[in-house]
């Protein structure tokens, strides 16, 4: 019971910083949680006694414009996800920057792990990490950090590569621009899926978790009534080369697909067509995380 009790103290902490966040960041482009069903799961724990624990930690994005003159261009990106732990335990947090090599970027984090290992442990530290970013992160763009040591060479070659799936949900797409965006960034950025245009729209995506990551940053910045990542899937591949990627592949390339809909319109998608259309690629369960309902 009473780790019951710890675990329920957690999450309320978890959701009142949430929503300190929010209230700081109001602009998607400052804050952006990137599984609202992990928030949902996470307030409903909180609320119900007899509620299960949550089965995904909250995952958000913070992006931070360091104060610096002549680095008003440079924006880093703290990919956060909190363990259902935390406070207890560490955020885990990547920070990124386009501007950051590997080594730069490896050193940044290992720095930033280690102030909050010093400072914050089992206090809410979000806040506390967005400013040490703040502050020092613009000083490793230019620092040289020697790769010849031996532990980053091999570090870099064992490197996994990440291949990513992202599930995108929007109240609609009907924009021609849009969806032609869609289409030739997937193609840019060599992902695969499928583009449901209509109300609601889906967007699928898959391939390398970079490029998936690129993909979305590019797609929110589009004007949208609503949209979201509804689910992630991320799959660790040893040594990853191209026949690896390859065979993770759900879908060949990134196409539109249209399910004839008896709309008037003919604008709202007919949804059984598409669970079929999931099913026959083996991704019937996504389907439930769209629309909350057994297909068929």
């Amino acid at each position: 019971e009473t780790t019951k009790m710890a675990n329920r103290e957690e999450a309320e902490i978890q959701v009142s910083e949430l929503d300190l966040l929010l209230s700081m960041f109001p602009y998607e482009e400052e804050f952006t949680v990137t599984d609202q069903l992990a928030v949902a799961e996470l307030k409903h724990y909180v609320e119900n006694e007899s509620a299960e624990m949550p089965s995904s930690k909250v995952q958000f994005i913070l992006n931070v414009k360091p104060e610096i003159s002549d680095a008003s261009m440079v924006e880093f990106s703290m990919a956060c996800a909190l363990p259902l732990k935390y406070p207890a335990v560490l955020p885990e947090i990547t920070v990124r920057s386009s501007l950051l090599s590997r080594s730069q970027q490896i050193h940044l984090n290992s720095d930033l792990k280690t102030y909050l290992m010093e400072n914050c442990s089992g206090e809410p530290c979000m806040l506390s990490a967005r400013e040490w970013v703040k502050d020092h992160a613009a000083a490793y763009i230019d620092k040289e950090f020697s790769s010849s040591s031996a532990t980053t060479s091999n570090a870099v070659q064992s490197e996994d590569i990440t291949f990513t799936r992202l599930w995108i949900y929007s109240h609609h797409i009907y924009n021609k621009q849009k969806r032609k965006n869609i289409i030739d960034w997937a193609k840019e950025l060599s992902l695969s899926g499928f583009c449901m245009p209509g109300k609601p729209g889906v967007v699928c995506v898959e391939g390398l978790q970079s490029s998936c990551e690129e993909f979305w940053s590019r797609v929110r910045r589009l004007t949208w009534k609503r949209i979201l990542v509804r689910h992630r899937e991320d799959v660790s591949l040893e040594g990853g080369g191209h026949t690896e990627i390859q065979n993770q592949r759900k879908f060949s390339t990134l196409e539109e697909k249209c399910f004839d809909a008896h709309g008037a319109r003919g604008n709202h998608m007919d949804l059984g067509q598409l669970y079929h259309f999931l099913e026959e690629k083996g991704c019937a369960d996504i389907f439930q995380m769209y629309f909350g309902v057994e297909g068929h």
